[in-house]
Parts: structure tokens; sequence; C-alpha cells
């Protein structure tokens, strides 16, 4: 239980990654509170771990500030300390090329990747810089190292803004003892899958990362001592190629 008296909030903890980094954390003892945009999905995560009260869920949009603003304030008030921060709320679109793409949904992949993680990042930096500790780790892509059509250019804009957003900040606080960690996940079996222009098949999801492997990448970060900081990891299926 190497994450006892820890409290993490994850967003997008109802699904995918999210879900699983906030089943990894509660494993080793970390009280976490997972936040999104459907009740019904953070249930399934709390249900998850109903043999203990170690998972909380709460509704917040990270994309809307005033939804955020209203979450921290309810974090402030039940006198939680956030000692490890997860974005990991994301999305992609169906429709991936400059031609095709609805500008809405360009507005509506920075708001949720970028501006969601900063937004998340502003309200809870004060309360870690205050006691000069803490973790915030940043679920990109490696479509935010290096642009794919694959992932579209959307979504690689997306995760480049967030990954340069986390490397940034982790500049500015690490005087203040806070740890910022930008995780590049290639390819992973999640329900995001769903929205490829072509089908993926039940083969080739067998193929690629599981959710728990980028949840073991970061509960093995989340566990290390303050003294020692990853600012970045890659991890991807083995047989494809890093270039």
């Amino acid at each position: 239980m190497r994450l006892q008296e820890k409290t993490a909030v994850v967003t997008g903890g109802g699904t995918g990654i999210g879900q699983a980094i906030a089943l990894a954390l509660a494993a080793e003892g970390c009280q976490v509170i997972v936040t999104g945009r459907r009740q019904e999905k953070l249930q399934e995560s709390v249900s998850a771990r109903a043999e203990t009260p170690s998972i909380l869920a709460h509704c917040m949009d990270v994309a809307d500030r005033q939804s955020v603003d209203h979450f921290f304030h309810w974090v402030n008030e039940n006198q939680l300390k956030v000692d490890i921060l997860v974005n990991a709320a994301g999305t992609n679109v169906r429709d991936r090329s400059m031609q095709a793409i609805d500008p809405a949904d360009w507005d509506r992949l920075l708001q949720i990747h970028a501006t969601g993680s900063y937004n998340c990042m502003h309200a809870v930096l004060p309360q870690m810089r205050e006691r000069r500790n803490g973790l915030i780790v940043n679920i990109s892509s490696v479509a935010g190292k290096r642009a794919s059509q694959l992932a579209g250019f959307a979504y690689s804009a997306a995760k480049s803004a967030q990954a340069a957003l986390g490397t940034a900040v982790g500049l500015e606080v690490a005087e203040f003892g806070v740890r910022v960690t930008n995780v590049y996940p290639g390819e992973v079996d999640t329900a995001i899958l769903d929205q490829r222009p072509t089908p993926v098949s039940h083969a080739h999801r067998a193929k690629i990362l599981q959710p728990t492997d980028v949840a073991d990448a970061v509960l093995m970060i989340a566990c290390l001592p303050p003294r020692a900081h990853v600012p970045e990891i890659v991890i991807k299926p083995t047989w494809q190629p890093y270039t």
C-alpha cells in the first residue's frame, strides 16, 4: 500500500486509461476521485472497488472552466488535499482530415485535451505549491510528439499543446517541489478506437497496449519518492516502430 494517505484526482476516470489508472492507484491505498461528464461511467469505477471506499465519483467537464472551479471548490470544502492529478480525459473524432473535419470538432479537441488540462492544473497548483509537493501526470499521446495522419491533425495538435503545457509548467514549478510528467502512449485498446474512420479488428486490438499497461507506468511514477522526477515517458506496443 505505497500510496496510503495520498489523494488523487483522475479526469476521464470512468473509462479506458483513466479508469485503469484510478483502479491502480486505489489498489495501492490512494484515495481516488474520478471525474468525467457521465455519472454512470464514473459509477463503474466506484463499483470496481466496492470492497473499499477508495474511489469517489464527482461529475466535471474539464473543458468548462466553471465546472472545474465548482469541482475544486467541492474538493476544498471537503478539506481534501490533492497529491496527484492525472489528466486523462480525452476523445477523438471520426472525420480527421482538414477537408472533412467540422470546425466545432477542432475546437472541442483543443478544449478537452489542452484547455481541459490547463483548467485542472491551474486549479490544483496553488495547494501543491503551498505544500511544496505534488505530482501532475498528463496522458498525452505519441501523436503529441510526432503528428500523424492516423490520429488526425486536430488530435495531434491538441496532444502537442497538452504536452508543451506539461513541459513548460513542469520547469516553472520544479522549484516548489512539484513534478509534472507527460506520458506518451502509442495505440491503446480503448473506446477512442471506435472513432477510427476504418474499424479496428479484434486481432489488432489484442496486439496493442491495454489500459492497464499505461496504468502500470503511471503507478510506477506515482510511487517514486519526491526527489525523483520522470519528465516524460513513451510506452508503445512492442511490435510497432518508434521513429
